[in-house]
């Protein structure tokens, strides 16, 4: 055999060993690449989660943000009367898409004065709401009452505790709106309508009917739902437009009446001498279809007569005085800031009573500050004296209990960025204010 053949059967014989370590060479680039892209997988992966924290930290914060932003605007708003023109309601410098370092937030603030209180709420007033029914009305005032005495279409506690998770009722005043889902007959649905973001506009989620939550009847027209018109916090504050108590003209003697309110001796003795038989049950009592429109010409001395009051000085006094001694009294519609189906369940829910809520909110639109005094409310058109007394118990000018919503976003420039919102119940009445309810969750 020849030198060359055998070389290259040497040659042959020697790239065995050779081609072994190449092709572990190779696997190994191979299982470096893997554990590269692996690595480099996760390494995105945790540069996602980090800046998806980030973000969230950054919207959590913005929120809080826009809530403090909202209650600083609260504190310096004017107490004499509250009304949709006043800077709480509409104030885009500082509440619409206000950008911080990689975030946006925008804040909604909703007067709970403006709703019905369901701890309050007549039958007929509840009865008044778009899709109430008999029966939801009496579980309602059924869960609050004190007895175990079901309403004629209402339910106590047996029903409830015989339901498959059962639970107890409540037996007492709502705590929170939302407590409204474990009565009888109310649904997500009636609560919360389309609009479940709170806010207030038509998405598309909330007119494409069964497609995506929530569910919704497709005609282009936001339902609210019961949450937009009821309330469980709302209250009126026992003092008149400048802080001082009002005068309960139940108690007070003739010279307090003439002392406090700056009346004349005539109509202070006319007060005291006309609950003598009967306390008043209203400040309206004061007053009657008979009710002269305005005072006699002063001729310069006091009669010791009793003289019935005028419309005028009725008008005059009537945010000074009460037939009340509670510090808090609950459940007063502010009738500057009230919707019109929240007037209009007041008025008795039927056509007039639609035709005078529309009236009304045309009269406060006229006005620069909104009505001052409840005793306005009986300027409106069609306003008559015995509506006025059936309602004056309910209504007032003024509010101290907010629902602040607050949305926040990643200013990524596009949707993918984490969004959040918080939602508080603030009581502006002390100072610090007092947070009566908080929520924080996604906004879907």
């Amino acid at each position: 055999m020849s030198p060359k053949i055998r070389d290259s059967k040497f040659e042959i014989r020697s790239s065995g060993p050779k081609g072994l370590v190449l092709v572990g060479v190779l696997w190994v680039v191979v299982v470096f690449m893997v554990i590269a892209v692996a690595v480099g997988r996760r390494s995105r992966l945790d540069t996602r989660v980090c800046l998806v924290g980030t973000e969230e930290l950054r919207c959590k914060w913005a929120c809080r943000a826009g809530g403090e932003t909202a209650i600083a605007v609260l504190n310096e708003d004017l107490r004499a009367s509250d009304g949709l023109t006043d800077l709480w309601r509409e104030n885009e410098e500082d509440f619409n898409d206000v950008g911080l370092e990689g975030c946006r937030f925008t804040v909604s603030v909703v007067d709970e004065a403006s709703k019905l209180n369901v701890n309050t709420a007549t039958k007929e007033q509840l009865l008044g709401l778009e899709y109430m029914s008999e029966e939801i009305a009496d579980a309602i005032i059924d869960w609050r009452d004190k007895n175990e005495t079901p309403s004629e279409a209402g339910v106590e506690g047996g029903y409830y505790q015989n339901l498959r998770y059962g639970y107890v009722i409540r037996n007492g005043s709502f705590k929170t709106i939302r407590e409204l889902l474990l009565v009888k007959g109310v649904t997500a649905e009636l609560l919360y309508g389309e609009d479940t973001n709170f806010n207030r506009k038509l998405d598309y989620n909330e007119r494409d009917g069964d497609e995506s939550p929530p569910t919704d009847d497709k005609d282009d027209e936001l339902d609210k739902g019961w949450i937009a018109y009821l309330t469980c916090y709302s209250y009126d504050k026992n003092r008149d437009a400048g802080g001082n108590e009002r005068t309960d003209i139940n108690e007070a003697d003739e010279e307090k009446l003439q002392e406090s309110l700056e009346i004349k001796k005539s109509y202070a003795k006319w007060i005291v001498e006309n609950r003598e038989n009967n306390q008043y049950k209203s400040i309206a009592d004061l007053i009657n279809n008979r009710s002269p429109k305005k005072a006699k010409e002063d001729s310069g001395e006091d009669s010791d007569e009793a003289e019935p009051l005028d419309l005028e000085t009725f008008s005059r006094i009537a945010d000074k005085i009460t037939i009340s001694d509670d510090e808090k009294i609950e459940g007063r519609v502010n009738i500057n800031t009230a919707p019109k189906a929240v007037l209009a369940t007041l008025f008795g829910g039927d056509e007039a009573a639609e035709r005078l809520a529309d009236e009304i909110i045309t009269y406060r639109e006229s006005l620069m500050m909104g009505m001052q005094s409840i005793a306005e409310v009986m300027k409106v058109g069609s306003m008559s004296i015995d509506t006025f007394k059936k309602v004056a118990n309910y209504i007032t000018t003024r509010s101290d209990v907010f629902t602040v919503r607050c949305f926040a976003r990643a200013d990524r420039g596009d949707v993918s960025g984490a969004r959040l919102q918080t939602e508080a119940v603030v009581d502006r009445s002390s100072t610090p204010c007092v947070v009566l309810y908080w929520y924080q969750g996604a906004n879907n």
